[in-house]
C-alpha cells in the first residue's frame, strides 16, 4: 500500500473536559507534525516528573486535523497510520472514537471508512497524555509521522511485503518472498501478485509472479522464491541494498489494484560461543551504543534528516551498533541504519508487569504485548540493520518463575514472527534480586530526593555499591535465579555485569553473552575482554548520544561548591540533560568519544583532554556514568602561568607533551588510568602537541592551538543532511582558522527571514534554564545549534546575532 503524508494542519492545545471552553491560554495553536507537547512547557523543580523527565511537567493534549474526504474515497479502503503518539492515544474521527492505543512507541493503523463523511470536510482528534509514566524523557502528542493510506479495496497490507534472504552464497541468494493481501470486498477475486528485484545500482535483476485467489473477506498470502545472481552482501563495510517493487494486478480485467515496495538487504548471520557473532561469515564485535529516542533540541519529534544525522555521526564516531533503549526504534532510525550500515538491538519495552513508574505502560503489558510484538517485527523484519530483538530492560520480575515464563512467552512470539534473527533481553541480576541482594550488602548508602532517586533507587544502588555490585551480580543468587530466564535467549545481555564473563564461560559453555549496558568509563577493560572472549559478542555503552531526562546522571559536582548537597544520581534542578554521552544533543564529539575510539583500536594517533583550569585543584564527585570535566581546547581566559591537569589519551607505552615546540617532559600510559598519560603543567597560550611513543616508535601525534586574535560570530550549514524541511546550522564563537575558547560564552540570537522557523536552538549544556524552541541561547563551549525548519518555497536566510560581535548571515537552499 501506498502511504503518503497525512494531508492536512495541525493544531494542538490541552486537552479540555467535556464542559470546558478553551481560552487565550488553551486555545489550539498550529504545529508541525511530527510534534513534541511537552518540549517547551515550563519547567519546574516540583515537576511531578521530576528528574526523570528534567524536571518538564507532563499533561493531556489533543491534536486536531481537518482534512477533505472526496466522493471517491466511497469505494476505497481508507486508513491513517501513526508510526508513534505518546501515549494512551485516543483517535477520534468526526468526533466519534475510532481507536485507542495504549503504546508510546509503537506503530498502528485506524480504519476510517466506518467513521468519514463523503464530499465534506473532515476532522481527526488525536488526544495523548503523559504523567509519571517512564524513567526518562518521552516528550508527548503525534512525535513521529502520520500517513494516509487511501487503497482499493482489494490491496496489501501495511508492512505485508517481506523478502528475508533464506539461503545465500557467492553465486546466488534465494529470496522467500511474500506479500499479504486483504480482500474486504463481497465477492471472491483472482489477483496476480508481480514482484521485482532491483539491485544497489538501480539494475532489475529478478522478476516473478504468482496468482492469488481470495474468497470475500479474506486474507491471503502469496508466497515463492526468487533466486538473485551474484548478491551484493549487505554489511556494517558496505551497506548495499536492494528495493523489491511489488504490484497486485486483477487477473479479470489486468487492472492494477495496488503496489508496495521495500528496500532489504541480502546477508547471514551465524552466531555460537566459539566464534562468536558472523555477518556474512566474517567475525564482527559489536561496538555498541545506547541511544534514546528524543532528538535533543527538537525534543522527541521524530524527523528523518535528525536521526539519520544521528546514525551518521555515531558510525563516524567509531559505533557500529545501537540499542534502542528502552523501547522500539522508529522507522526513520532503522533506514539510517540500513543506509549507514549501523547494527540494532531494537528493543521491545523496559517494564512487563512489575512497575518502575506509578503509570507505565505495565498497566497494560497484559493485555497488549501480542500487539506491540507484532507491531516491533513487522516494522523490523525487511531491515537489514536488525540483527537482535531485545524483549525487555532490566525487568523486575526476571529472576521469579513467573518472570522467566514470560520471558519465554515473548521470546517464542517474535520467534514465530520472525525466525531469522536473535532474540536477547537486558539482564540486571541486582535489579532482578533487589530485596534479596539488599539483605546481602546491607543496602546502599546514598542521598535522595523527593522523586524517589534514593538508597533504594537501582540507579543509585548502582552508583553506591562498586566493588559489591560486581560480586553480587556473579554471585550464585543471581546465577540461579536468572538461569531460566537467560536459557530462552539466544544472546544473554548483560547490564554492568561483566563480572559474569569469564565464569560463565565455565558455568554455561553454551551460552553467548553481550554487554548490554555498560559504565562509559570502563570501556577499556571491557573492550580487550569483548576481544578476549569469543563467546561474548560485544559491548553497549550508556550512551552513544547525550539525552534529555534522568537528569544529570553523567555530571560531575564541584563538591566545595557554596550550598552543595549531595543526590546521589539525581541531577539537581535545573538540570535537563542526562550528561553522559559521547557525543553531545547538538552532534559534537567529546573528549570521552575520542578515547573510546582508541579503546576499540581505530584510532593510533593520542588525543588531548584539557581539565578546565578555572576548577584546578578543586575536590569533584562524580556517577558510574561521569566522565571527567575535561574539553579538547587550549585556548583559555586564565592568567599565563596557571596551572593546569592535561590528559592525553593513547594506546601506547609513553606520551611527550611540548609546547610550542618545548618539551614538558614525559609521562607514562595506564598509571593513572587505562590509556591515559597525565600531565600537571602552566597554562601559556601557543600550540600543544602531544606525541605517543609504542616500543619507542612514534605511532601519532594530536595538537591543541590557542585562539589567535580575536574571536568572531560563525555559522555554517551542515552539508550531507537528508533531504527535507530541515537544515541544521552550526554555530560558533572562533578564530579565522576555527579555533573555539571554551570560556567565552555569549548569548546568540537566531531570527529567520524567509519561508521557514525556528524547530530548535540549543547547546549541550546540561544544566540550564533556557528553551529549545529559541529565539536565543547561550552558547556552550563556545557551540551552539540552530535546526531550520522550511515552511515554503523561496529565498530563507538565517540571521545570528550577539552583543559584541558582527551578525553574520547563512542562506538555505
Amino acid at each position: 500500500m501506498i502511504r503518503v503524508p497525512f494531508p492536512a494542519s495541525w493544531t494542538v492545545g490541552p486537552k479540555l473536559g467535556a464542559f470546558e471552553r478553551p481560552d487565550a491560554a488553551t486555545a489550539p495553536r498550529p504545529v508541525t507534525v511530527p510534534h513534541d507537547a511537552l518540549r517547551d512547557l515550563p519547567r519546574d523543580p516540583a515537576s511531578p516528573q521530576g528528574v526523570h523527565a528534567g524536571y518538564i511537567p507532563g499533561g493531556v493534549f489533543a491534536y486536531t486535523a481537518t482534512f477533505e474526504v472526496p466522493t471517491a474515497w466511497r469505494d476505497k479502503a481508507v486508513l491513517v497510520e501513526f508510526e508513534g503518539v505518546y501515549r494512551d492515544a485516543v483517535v477520534r474521527v468526526n468526533g466519534d472514537v475510532a481507536a485507542h492505543h495504549a503504546g508510546g512507541y509503537s506503530a498502528f493503523t485506524v480504519p476510517l471508512d466506518g467513521f468519514l463523511r463523503f464530499g465534506e470536510t473532515n476532522t481527526l482528534t488525536v488526544d495523548a497524555r503523559v504523567h509519571k509514566d517512564s524513567r526518562w524523557y518521552t516528550g508527548a502528542g503525534v512525535y513521529r509521522p502520520v500517513h494516509l493510506v487511501v487503497a482499493d479495496p482489494v490491496h496489501f497490507a501495511l508492512d505485508g511485503i517481506d523478502a528475508p534472504a533464506v539461503d545465500v552464497d557467492d553465486e546466488r541468494a534465494m529470496l522467500a518472498l511474500s506479500a499479504e493481501v486483504h480482500n474486504t470486498t463481497r465477492h471472491t477475486r483472482t489477483t496476480r501478485v508481480t514482484w521485482a528485484i532491483v539491485d544497489p545500482g538501480g539494475v532489475e535483476v529478478a522478476r516473478t509472479s504468482v496468482p492469488l485467489t481470495l474468497t470475500p473477506g479474506e486474507t491471503a498470502v502469496a508466497r515463492t522464491r526468487v533466486a538473485v545472481a551474484d548478491p551484493q552482501r549487505w554489511s556494517p563495510e558496505a551497506p548495499h541494498l536492494y528495493r523489491v517493487e511489488a504490484a497486485l494486478t486483477d487477473e479479470a480485467d489486468d487492472s492494477e489494484l495496488d503496489r508496495a515496495a521495500l528496500t532489504t538487504g541480502i546477508r547471514t548471520l551465524q552466531l555460537d560461543p566459539a566464534r562468536g557473532l558472523r555477518i556474512n561469515g566474517v567475525g564482527v564485535d559489536l561496538r555498541g551504543a545506547c541511544v534514546h529516542h528524543d532528538n535533543g533540541v527538537l525534543g522527541s519529534a521524530g524527523d528523518a534528516a535528525a536521526e539519520d544525522r544521528r546514525i551518521r555521526r555515531l558510525k563516524e564516531a567509531g559505533f557500529n551498533a545501537i540499542r534502542s533503549s528502552h523501547n522500539p526504534a522508529s522507522r526513520a532510525v532503522l533506514e539510517a541504519c540500513d543506509r549507514h550500515g549501523m547494527l540494532v538491538m531494537d528493543e521491545l519495552t523496559d517494564v512487563w508487569l512489575q512497575s518502575k513508574t506509578a503509570f507505565d505502560a505495565s498497566i497494560t503489558f497484559a493485555e497488549t504485548w501480542r500487539e506491540e510484538v507484532a507491531a516491533l517485527v513487522a516494522k523490523d523484519r525487511s531491515h537489514p540493520s536488525v540483527i537482535l530483538y531485545s524483549i525487555g530492560n532490566e525487568i523486575l520480575e526476571l529472576g521469579r518463575p513467573i518472570g522467566a515464563a514470560w520471558g519465554r512467552r515473548l521470546a517464542e512470539e517474535i520467534r514465530r514472527l520472525d525466525p531469522t534473527r536473535y532474540v536477547t533481553n537486558g539482564i540486571n541480576g541486582i535489579i532482578a534480586n533487589l530485596d534479596a541482594i539488599a539483605e546481602i550488602t546491607g543496602g546502599a548508602e546514598g542521598e535522595g530526593t523527593d522523586d524517589g532517586d534514593d538508597a533504594t533507587d537501582p540507579n543509585t544502588m548502582m552508583a553506591n555499591m562498586g566493588a559489591q555490585m560486581a560480586a553480587a551480580n556473579a554471585s550464585d543468587l543471581v546465577s540461579r535465579s536468572i538461569e531460566e530466564a537467560a536459557s530462552v535467549l539466544d544472546v544473554v545481555g548483560f547490564n554492568y555485569a561483566d563480572s559474569r564473563y569469564r565464569q560463565d564461560a565455565i558455568d554455561h559453555p553454551h551460552r553467548v553473552i553481550v554487554g548490554s549496558e555498560t559504565f562509559p568509563d570502563r570501556i577499556a577493560e571491557l573492550w580487550r575482554l569483548v576481544t578476549e572472549l569469543p563467546h561474548v559478542i560485544g559491548d553497549f555503552t550508556w550512551t552513544g548520544w547525550d539525552y534529555l531526562g534522568e537528569a544529570g546522571i553523567g555530571r560531575v559536582d564541584y563538591t566545595d561548591a557554596d550550598g552543595y548537597v549531595a543526590t546521589g544520581t539525581a541531577g539537581p534542578y535545573p538540570y535537563v540533560l542526562a550528561d553522559c554521552g559521547d557525543i553531545d544533543i547538538t552532534g559534537h564529539r567529546l573528549p570521552a568519544s575520542y578515547y573510546r575510539e582508541i579503546a576499540f583500536g581505530l584510532r593510533r594517533a593520542p588525543f588531548i583532554a584539557v581539565h578546565r583550569p578555572q576548577h584546578h585543584g578543586r575536590p569533584t564527585a562524580k556517577t558510574p556514568w561521569s566522565w571527567d570535566d575535561v574539553v579538547a581546547s587550549w585556548s583559555w581566559g586564565v592568567p599565563s602561568g596557571s596551572p593546569v591537569t592535561v590528559d592525553v589519551y593513547a594506546d601506547a607505552d609513553e606520551v611527550e607533551l611540548l609546547l610550542e615546540g618545548r618539551s614538558l617532559g614525559v609521562a607514562p600510559v595506564g598509571k593513572v588510568r587505562d590509556l591515559v598519560a597525565r600531565f600537571e603543567i602552566a597554562y601559556r597560550p601557543g600550540e600543544l602537541l602531544a606525541v605517543a611513543r609504542k616500543d619507542g616508535v612514534v605511532i601519532g601525534s594530536h595538537a591543541l592551538a590557542s585562539a589567535a586574535g580575536d574571536a568572531s560570530l560563525r555559522a555554517a550549514a551542515e552539508s550531507g543532511i537528508l533531504p527535507g524541511p530541515l537544515s541544521f546550522v552550526d554555530i560558533a564563537v572562533s578564530d579565522a582558522a576555527g579555533v573555539v575558547p571554551c570560556d567565552r560564552d555569549v548569548l546568540v540570537s537566531v531570527e529567520v527571514d524567509g519561508p521557514g522557523e525556528i524547530a530548535g536552538l540549543g547547546t549541550g549544556r546540561a544544566r540550564t534554564e533556557e528553551s529549545f524552541a529559541g529565539p536565543s541561547c547561550t552558547t556552550f563551549d563556545g557551540r551552539a545549534l540552530a535546526v531550520i525548519r522550511r515552511t515554503g518555497d523561496g529565498p530563507l536566510t538565517v540571521r545570528v546575532s550577539a552583543d559584541g560581535h558582527a551578525p553574520v548571515e547563512v542562506s538555505l537552499a
